[in-house]
């Protein structure tokens, strides 16, 4: 959703990289790109004026001008007000003390209400709660089947005891959602759920009636949170919405949905200034896993090109399987051959982490690599289980057998042609190789290509490319071949030191330092500049 901001902000702070000193002119040059970034992306008009004015205040002040490198200091300004308009500081969900935690959603028809329940349950019911679904949403047709099957989906159960108005019953009567808001908590607090999510009824636009009806289920279940959705793409006019739901039913916090859809993102920047209530959740896809909690550090990183890796750690910690990480580790330290087996084994527990074009772009500058991102096919490690199922136990562990004829009846066995299962083998010699040099202690070698990605693939040697230097023969005299150990290791500490630290601003190399920016602790390692 913010490619388009982050690209324009990336080409800004491209202009200040290598200045050793910032005129006033470079500020207002700066800070009128990013308020026409701002703009572009439908930032509210207040929102970029509040937000462009502490940018340059800031960056006309002491500490720029006294900066070492007033270019990364400008980046560190903008990251912390970017975190600043998205709410400051994560804010989770405050549980009852007693009874349980009521949950009232609001918002317009369309945003993604009854779907975000089904998120929300399934997202609280993996941290051990006990949730349970309110059907309120009596005036929509069928809203109460589509919370009954979200609600099966989720494995969660769903308090409905009006069927609501259907698509062949749009005069049906309606029921009173009061009442079934008010029965509803009841029913939760007598079958011990500790959560109860209550789905109200919205409007295509605020309307007094809409209104009315969920402040009067406000002050019926008095909820612990109202939290207002808000549909990502519809722009400013998102603004006023929020502005009007506040003002009706006061919500505590912020959902924002579609998330990953291909507008440009100012709903996000701009609700929660405006209101000043906290954007608390984001639901990314329609899959009921495509839901998280809303940090905004991390999004402020993400629109900088910075990455969010935290966030890709703890989905690789949530997905991976722990016997499997402990018998690569076993092998890894008995020195054993990766085999194709654990190759395909490992494919597999990437695929379980989620989209690999999301996973890629949480990365530092993964704005650079975009195009090939948006190329890769998904269905790679389909492709890639399917070549390798259709191999002999025999030739998976000692693929140097694999000869011609071998490749093609695995070609026509997998339905592929017999370059991509040369192409895969190429790929798998390379990891094998890493692999090696992993369990002999020799550091994190550059990973083999990403099989499906343009650009990227693992294949050999380019052609016209140098060879690597040959390795010269360490001396026999005990002494000199001490000395000569001593003066490598010495040079590839001084070629450690000297490599670039991480994508700059969404550049590859650069003298960016991460551990300027207010970034949480340990990501500064990660990408290369920390201490």
């Amino acid at each position: 959703m913010f490619n388009s901001l982050s690209d324009r902000l990336t080409a800004t702070f491209k202009n200040l990289r290598g200045k050793g000193r910032l005129t006033e002119a470079d500020v207002d040059a700066t800070v009128r790109e990013i308020r026409r970034a701002l703009l572009d992306a439908d930032v509210a008009v207040s929102v970029v004026r509040e937000f462009t004015g502490r940018v340059r205040e800031r960056a006309l002040g002491a500490e720029v001008s006294a900066a070492l490198n007033p270019g990364q200091q400008i980046v560190k300004i903008v990251n912390e007000e970017l975190v600043e308009i998205l709410g400051g500081e994560t804010r989770r969900i405050r549980l009852a003390k007693t009874g349980p935690t009521i949950i009232m959603l609001a918002g317009l028809q369309g945003a993604g209400k009854t779907t975000l329940a089904g998120k929300l349950s399934k997202y609280l019911k993996a941290q051990g709660h006990s949730p349970m679904l309110v059907a309120c949403d009596l005036q929509r047709p069928n809203a109460v089947t589509q919370l009954q099957v979200v609600g099966q989906r989720a494995g969660v159960p769903v308090f409905a005891p009006h069927p609501g108005a259907t698509s062949t019953e749009l005069d049906h009567p309606a029921g009173d959602p009061v009442a079934v808001a008010r029965a509803g908590v009841e029913e939760a607090r007598r079958t011990l759920h500790d959560v109860v999510i209550v789905d109200t009824a919205g409007r295509t636009g605020v309307d007094a009636e809409m209104m009315e009806q969920a402040r009067q289920i406000r002050r019926a279940i008095v909820p612990n949170e109202v939290l207002f959705v808000v549909d990502a793409m519809i722009g400013q006019d998102a603004v006023n919405t929020a502005m009007a739901f506040d003002e009706g039913v006061n919500f505590t916090g912020i959902v924002l949905s579609k998330l990953d859809g291909d507008a440009r993102g100012g709903a996000a920047l701009s609700v929660s200034s405006v209101t000043g209530k906290p954007v608390m959740f984001a639901s990314t896809g329609e899959g009921l896993d495509d839901f998280e909690l809303f940090h905004p550090d991390r999004m402020a990183s993400r629109i900088l090109d910075l990455g969010d890796v935290l966030t890709l750690i703890e989905q690789a910690e949530k997905s991976w399987d722990k016997d499997e990480a402990a018998r690569m580790a076993k092998k890894f330290a008995d020195q054993e051959d990766f085999t194709l087996e654990d190759f395909l084994s490992q494919m597999q527990q990437i695929r379980n982490m989620g989209s690999m074009k999301k996973m890629l772009m949480m990365m530092p500058g993964a704005q650079n690599i975009r195009q090939q991102l948006e190329q890769f096919d998904e269905r790679e490690i389909d492709r890639v289980e399917a070549i390798v199922r259709s191999m002999t136990p025999h030739e998976r562990v000692a693929p140097k057998i694999i000869n011609g004829s071998r490749r093609a009846r695995i070609a026509r066995g997998s339905g592929v042609h017999v370059s991509e299962v040369n192409g895969l083998l190429e790929r798998f010699a390379q990891a094998q190789k890493m692999m090696k040099k992993m369990a002999a202690g020799g550091g994190m070698p550059g990973m083999p290509g990403m099989p499906g990605m343009p650009g990227m693939g693992g294949g050999g040697a380019r052609k016209g490319a140098k060879s690597a230097p040959k390795k010269k023969a360490r001396s026999g005299n005990p002494a000199k071949a001490a000395q000569e150990l001593k003066d490598a290791q010495a040079r590839r500490t001084e070629g450690a030191k000297a490599l670039p630290t991480g994508a700059a601003f969404g550049q590859q190399g650069g003298d960016f330092d991460p551990s300027q920016l207010n970034l949480p602790k340990g990501f500064d390692k990660f990408l290369g500049g920390g201490k």
